[in-house]
C-alpha cells in the first residue's frame, strides 16, 4: 500500500488548514509539538490559543507497532503489527456565536487489511439554520463528487455515531462519518474522497466564522457556551472512537486530550426556557434533520 505517500499528503493537509485558520486570527499563529511514540511513529501536535479560535488543535500523526488484543478484537483482526496515520481537528471558538467544528481523515493499515475513515461534523452553541444549510452543502457537493450514495449513507452515520446516548441528542447538527471504507470502494476512490473530505474542511469553517466572529455577544451568552462544550466533553470522553483508540495504543495524552475546551460547565438539571434560542437549538438536536 502506498502509506508513504498517504502520510505525506496528510502532513501537507495539516500545513494548508493551519495557514487557512491563521487568517481568521489578527496575530497568534499555531505553536507546534513535535512528538514520538513509545513503540513506533509519532506525530505533530499544533495548538492555536487566539482571539477567534480560543483553543483549537489541528494534528497529525502516523504510527505503527503491535495490536493490543483489545484492539485487535474490537477491529475484527488478528495480533498483528498496524500502521494508522490521519488528521485530526477541534476548533473551540471564544464567541459563542461561532461553532465548534471536528475533522478526521484517517487510513489505517494491517497485513492484508486496510481502510480510510473520517469525516467533518459541525456543532453549533446555537444553531443558524442558514449555516446548516451551507454547511451540509458544502459536504453534499464534495461527497458528490465521487458517489451520489455517499452523502445520505455517511449523513445519516454521523447522525447516528454523533448521538449522546444518555442525553438522547445530538451532539451537533451532524455532518458526514464513514470509516472502514475500503474494498467495496477500492483503493483509488477510497483514497481520492478522503483527500476531497480533507480539501472541505478549511473554506467551509473560515466561512462560517467569518460571518459571526466579530459580532456581540453576552455573559449568558457564554455560560450556554459552556454547558454546550460540556456535553462536547461528555461524548468526546464516553463515546469517541478515536479517544479510545489512542489511549489503547499509548498514544501521546496531550495530543489525544487536546479535543478538550479550556472551560466548560455542568449545571444540575438546566432546561431553557421555552421561545428562548437556547430552548430552539435544543429541539433541533436530534437525528434525521435534512438540512439540505
Amino acid at each position: 500500500m502506498r502509506r508513504n505517500e498517504i502520510a505525506e499528503w496528510l502532513k501537507g493537509l495539516q500545513d494548508r488548514i493551519c495557514a487557512s485558520l491563521e487568517t481568521l486570527e489578527p496575530s497568534e499563529k499555531f505553536q507546534q509539538d513535535q512528538w514520538e511514540r513509545p513503540g513506533g511513529g509519532g506525530g505533530r501536535t499544533r495548538i492555536i490559543q487566539g482571539q477567534v479560535i480560543e483553543k483549537g488543535g489541528v494534528n497529525f500523526s502516523a504510527v505503527h507497532g503491535e495490536l493490543s488484543p483489545v484492539i485487535a478484537r474490537s477491529l475484527g483482526l488478528a495480533g498483528e503489527n498496524f500502521f494508522a496515520t490521519g488528521v485530526s481537528i477541534v476548533l473551540h471558538p471564544k464567541n459563542p456565536l461561532v461553532p465548534i467544528i471536528h475533522m478526521n481523515v484517517r487510513y489505517f493499515e494491517s497485513g492484508d487489511t486496510w481502510w480510510f475513515g473520517g469525516g467533518i461534523d459541525l456543532t453549533p452553541h446555537y444553531i443558524v439554520p442558514e449555516d446548516a444549510t451551507f454547511f451540509h452543502s458544502q459536504l453534499k457537493n464534495t461527497c458528490d463528487r465521487f458517489d451520489p450514495n455517499f452523502y445520505p449513507e455517511h449523513k445519516a452515520w454521523a447522525d447516528d455515531y454523533f448521538f449522546i446516548k444518555h442525553r438522547q441528542e445530538t451532539r451537533g447538527i451532524g455532518g458526514i462519518f464513514y470509516d472502514k471504507l475500503g474494498d467495496e470502494v477500492g483503493f483509488d476512490k477510497a483514497w481520492a474522497y478522503t483527500q476531497g473530505v480533507g480539501d472541505t474542511f478549511a473554506p467551509t469553517y473560515v466561512e462560517i466564522a467569518s460571518r459571526h466572529k466579530d459580532k456581540a455577544y453576552t455573559e449568558a451568552e457564554v455560560e450556554w457556551q459552556k454547558l454546550r462544550r460540556g456535553r462536547y466533553v461528555e461524548f468526546n470522553l464516553v463515546y469517541d472512537r478515536g479517544t479510545k483508540f489512542g489511549l489503547e495504543t499509548d498514544g501521546r495524552i496531550e495530543s489525544i486530550l487536546m479535543s478538550l475546551p479550556k472551560d466548560a460547565s455542568w449545571y444540575y438539571n438546566h432546561q431553557p426556557q421555552e421561545g428562548t434560542r437556547e430552548h430552539e437549538t435544543l429541539s433541533l438536536l436530534k437525528k434525521g434533520i435534512h438540512w439540505v
